[in-house]
């Protein structure tokens, strides 16, 4: 009666044990950190119009669509930017495509390129 346990339990374990095995990230790799599942959200890009670009206080008014990373719909709304730079390369009228997170509590463009 023993053999018999032993013969159901053996196998059992075994697909137990290597189960859990696989599910285990392979020696000397990192576990995806909490940014790489982030990422395809935050990567998409929102379409906008430049309104207004206000070098002397760093902000940029856009007309855009909705910021599914920020669950907000499409407005117009003033914006702080993450590089001043970014003033430099657009001015009012020109069709962008945009990235904007909130950071220390303000909303921040913190990509920005040309929607040609």
């Amino acid at each position: 009666m023993l053999n018999i346990r032993l013969a159901f339990i053996a196998p059992m374990a075994a697909l137990i044990f290597v189960g859990f095995a696989h599910a285990q990230p392979a020696s000397g790799s990192a576990a995806p950190s909490a940014s790489s599942t982030d990422a395809p959200a935050s990567a998409e890009l929102a379409d906008g119009e430049v309104r207004k670009v206000d070098k002397d206080n760093k902000k940029l008014t856009l007309k855009h669509g909705p910021l599914k990373n920020l669950d907000m719909p499409g407005m117009t709304m003033v914006f702080q930017v993450k590089d001043d730079a970014m003033l430099d390369k657009v001015q009012a009228g020109d069709k962008v495509r945009f990235q904007a997170e909130k950071i220390d509590g303000k909303f921040t463009v913190t990509k920005i390129e040309s929607a040609r």
